[in-house]
Order: C-alpha cells, then structure tokens, then sequence
C-alpha cells in the first residue's frame, strides 16, 4: 500500500467558490509541505494567560489538605466557685469582692475616731512602695475594735508590724490587718469569732512606728485563692467605713 502523500499536488483542488484567506499577509511562504500542528505555537492565540494557568495549576497541585487529626475528648468536670476565681483577682472578680466589701458596711476600728477624721494616707509613699493602708493616730491604750464581724485568723509579731492581728470576714474572703498594737485583748486567740465593734487590742507603737506617735495601721485587703493571707490585694478601706450600730461585746 502507497502512504498517502500529504503535498499540495495531491491534495483535494481548491474550491473556486471559497472565500479568500483572512491570514496575514507576511506569513513566510509555503515551501510545499504543510508545518506539523502545534498546540503550543496555537495556545497563546486560544488562551493569552497560558502561562499563568499552568502556573496555577501547579499551585494547586503543590497544596496538600491537612490531615484530619483526632482531638482527645476531655472530661468535663463542675466548675466550682473557687475554680471561678483567679489566683491573680482578674478586675471582673475585684469588682465582685468590693461589691461584698461595700455591703459589710466596716466601723473605723479606732475606738472614738469618727469616719471623716481617717487621715488620707492610703496612698502615701513609704519608700520605693505605696502605704496601701491607712495610719490612724489615737493615745497610747486607747481600744482597737474589730472592724468587721468574723473570726481571729493569726495572731503575729515580726520586726515591722509588731504586734498584730489578721482577722477575716465572714465568708473569709476579706482580710482585715491590724499592726502595731501594745497588747492583745486579753483572752482573744486564733479561731475566735468577733463581733463588728468587739475591743481586740490597745494602740501602741511596736514594730516600726515611730516611738512617740502611737496609731493603728490598718489595711484591708482581698485574700487570693492561694491562701496566702498576707499577701492579697489592698482595697482603700475609707469608702467602705460608716456609722453603724456594732454588735460589740
């Protein structure tokens, strides 16, 4: 069998009733035998964007999905009240222990000294730190009350405070630090309960006050859930103090 030639002299004659080529006129010359098909020489003129197709296309290829990973299921425990609160008191949480403090309506714990007469030195500089609590002048001896009701949480004596008293709300969340007292009531002990107004010691001037100016130091503050009762956050116990009727004994 003769293959098919595929020149021009045995190719199929050209209608005369054809319309004339529409292609460029400065095409090179036919030298006879018709150029073998290209898509590549034919795709800029299909597609102009060939090359960023193509491009995209390996993108794509290159692109994994991420594998599905199993997450562990986790037991879901109660949360509890003190899992609500944060070691560090997040402001929401402060504002909530001052909303409590505000409701226990605290006397001034100076037996004699009226509310307005609280000197303004909560904010005093001593040193390099800020008082955090206020210093409350009255003479030698003269009672210290118990500011709040609750019950005696330490009984302690060290270099600055002196002689001094950490007694707790009743639901134990507020601290109350009394320091530089000359004596303790006599009888009071660790775990008693107090009413607000009861007598739990005498003003003096041990630890590191100033011999010859007797007061009370007192200061107020929001135990963390740590426990750690000496070191919560100071709240400014003015706002809070008022003229109530104790339950003193």
């Amino acid at each position: 069998m003769i293959p098919r030639c595929d020149c021009l002299e045995h190719r199929a004659p050209r209608c005369k009733n054809r319309a004339p080529s529409t292609a460029p006129y400065n095409r090179a010359p036919s030298t006879g035998h018709r150029a073998p098909h290209s898509w590549r020489t034919n795709l800029p003129i299909i597609f102009p964007g060939w090359r960023l197709a193509l491009l995209g296309i390996a993108l794509i290829a290159c692109v994994r999905p991420a594998p599905d990973v199993a997450v562990p299921a986790r037991d879901l425990e109660p949360v509890t009240e003190a899992d609500s609160r944060t070691s560090s008191l997040a402001p929401s949480a402060l504002e909530l222990e001052i909303i409590h403090l505000r409701s226990r309506l605290l006397i001034v714990p100076v037996a004699g000294v009226h509310p307005a007469k609280i000197p303004d030195n909560y904010f005093a500089k001593r040193g390099s730190r800020v008082h955090n609590a206020i210093d409350i002048i009255a003479p030698r001896g003269t009672p210290i009350l118990s500011a709040d009701e609750g019950r005696v949480l330490k009984l302690r004596s060290n270099a600055s405070g002196g002689i001094t008293i950490y007694a707790t709300d009743p639901s134990g969340r507020i601290v109350y630090y009394y320091a530089h007292l000359e004596r303790y009531r006599a009888g009071l002990a660790e775990g008693a309960l107090l009413g607000k107004g009861d007598t739990i010691g005498h003003v003096g001037t041990t630890g590191n006050a100033p011999p010859g100016v007797p007061h009370l130091h007192f200061q107020v503050t929001v135990m963390h859930t740590d426990g750690k009762y000496w070191t919560g956050t100071p709240v400014d116990p003015r706002p809070f103090t008022a003229l109530v009727r104790s339950t003193a004994r």
